[in-house]
């Protein structure tokens, strides 16, 4: 399928966001409570939902035997936001393409 040149810019939220959104708020859990049930600090927990930590492969699978939401899934969610943040800095860094002799 030809995508005729067209290209809609989207920038994926932090998967905290999604965490803080679908299951502690949607459960109506504390973030004291959804530390508790995960086995984290809450400090942990605290800096994953407000975008300051990313989302670790632990945290995710913890998620998943916790929530039921698949670790695969949120790894793929993490992983759409590192490039989408690392693309916004491309300009940033000076890399030449390697030319072989």
């Amino acid at each position: 399928m030809a995508d005729n040149g067209i290209k809609i810019p989207m920038t994926p939220s932090h998967p905290g966001d999604f965490i803080r959104t679908e299951i502690v708020e949607e459960l109506r859990l504390s973030v004291t409570k959804a530390a508790e049930i995960l086995g984290v600090h809450r400090a942990t927990l605290s800096n994953l939902l407000n975008s300051n930590a990313a989302l670790s492969a632990e945290m995710t699978l913890r998620i998943e035997k916790a929530f039921g939401i698949s670790m695969d899934t949120l790894l793929r969610m993490q992983t759409w936001y590192d490039a989408a943040q690392m693309r916004a800095r491309a300009d940033e860094i000076e890399v030449k393409r390697y030319q072989p002799a």
